[in-house]
């Protein structure tokens, strides 16, 4: 899950956002004794966790972020024949065939990757490592339907019906994961000929398009907390399924349920994947961190700390987790084929469309 704030609260108890931090150009720290992770900006371990790696591996992970998924993979693409590290961690399946096409990764199978569900396997050369996933939803601010009188949407078609008029953000979907995700799920929706007409009623409806999703969930959105201090007047937001369950975690004064909830229907799912960096100056290190990407240690301290659920068969995800935001039983999906076919075109139609 991409989100910063959450992150930091959870820094607050704990856990460790990064080992060292920069945006510095290629590698500084090719001594064989670091491993170098790129990341979007939502990468968080808890610190005993990433102590024990480094004790029993014996490297040091250094972490450079670089912003958005899409942010982050562009960079690397870039940068590709001068790596800044040895891993990148968040590119997700709706970049991933930009980042494969790209030859952006060179192949490895982690070890522990039988452990991993057959669906989250998408590249059957192994040049990416499953490691999470999570549902890209609408949610929505509780307090205002309940004050308004007024059920809360809970479907792509209701977002466009003239009660709803005015109250959704979301993300730009050429430039912010959740809003190329939150697009694509109106693609697998309505087809390859509908999903235009049903952006057309959303613009009509009034939909807001900002740059990301901080701006879109922190400054536009009423339910979070941060929404309310920034004046957010928008009680419908692009997010996460998971983002309930932060909202009541790291909330000053624990509330008895969820302030937001989420609109079952408008979910997509999304996985996240890691990959050794083509001219990697360390791909043993690299290696021996993607092993511990999916092991059970790391599997079972993800879900706190970035809101993603585990790929691995087993590991267990803490109560509060699933109990505040459960993952969809029926998001759409595309095949990363049909992703890759059509999410370019499908973008500068949509911004055509929306932004114009």
């Amino acid at each position: 899950m991409h989100n910063k704030t959450f992150v930091a609260a959870a820094v607050g108890l704990g856990l460790v956002a990064l080992s060292a931090c920069g945006s510095g150009q290629g590698q500084d720290k090719a001594d064989g004794k670091t491993v170098t992770l790129v990341s979007h900006d939502s990468w968080a371990v808890s610190k005993s966790v990433l102590a024990d790696f480094e004790k029993r591996s014996g490297y040091k992970v250094r972490v450079l972020k670089d912003g958005d998924a899409g942010q982050a993979v562009n960079k690397a693409i870039l940068t590709k024949d001068n790596p800044q590290g040895d891993v990148l961690f968040g590119v997700d399946n709706t970049l991933l065939s930009r980042a494969l096409d790209n030859g952006l990764f060179q192949p490895y199978t982690a070890k522990g990757l039988d452990k991993v569900g057959a669906r989250y396997q998408l590249d059957g050369k192994h040049r990416v490592t499953p490691v999470d996933y999570g549902d890209i939803c609408v949610n929505y601010d509780k307090a205002y339907f309940s004050e308004h009188h007024l059920a809360p949407p809970q479907s792509y078609a209701d977002l466009t019906k003239p009660q709803y008029k005015n109250l959704l953000v979301t993300e730009n979907a050429a430039t912010a994961s959740p809003g190329l995700g939150f697009l694509l799920g109106s693609a697998a929706r309505f087809g390859d000929n509908g999903w235009p007409d049903y952006w057309k009623k959303l613009k009509a409806n009034g939909v807001k398009v900002v740059d990301g999703w901080e701006q879109a969930y922190y400054q536009e959105f009423s339910g979070s907390s941060e929404g309310k201090k920034a004046g957010g007047d928008r009680p419908l937001v692009v997010s996460y399924a998971s983002s309930p369950p932060a909202e009541v975690i790291y909330a000053k004064k624990r509330p008895a349920t969820a302030p937001t909830g989420v609109a079952t229907g408008t979910c997509f799912r999304q996985i996240e994947f890691a990959g050794l960096l083509s001219n990697a100056k360390n791909p043993k290190g690299a290696k021996a961190f993607l092993d511990f990407l999916v092991s059970k240690e790391f599997q079972e301290d993800m879900p706190l700390n970035m809101y993603v659920y585990p790929v691995v068969a087993g590991a267990e995800v803490p109560a509060d987790f699933t109990k505040y935001g459960p993952s969809a039983r029926h998001p759409e999906t595309m095949a990363p084929e049909k992703i890759a076919a059509d999410r370019d075109q499908w973008v500068k139609t949509w911004t055509s469309l929306v932004l114009k």
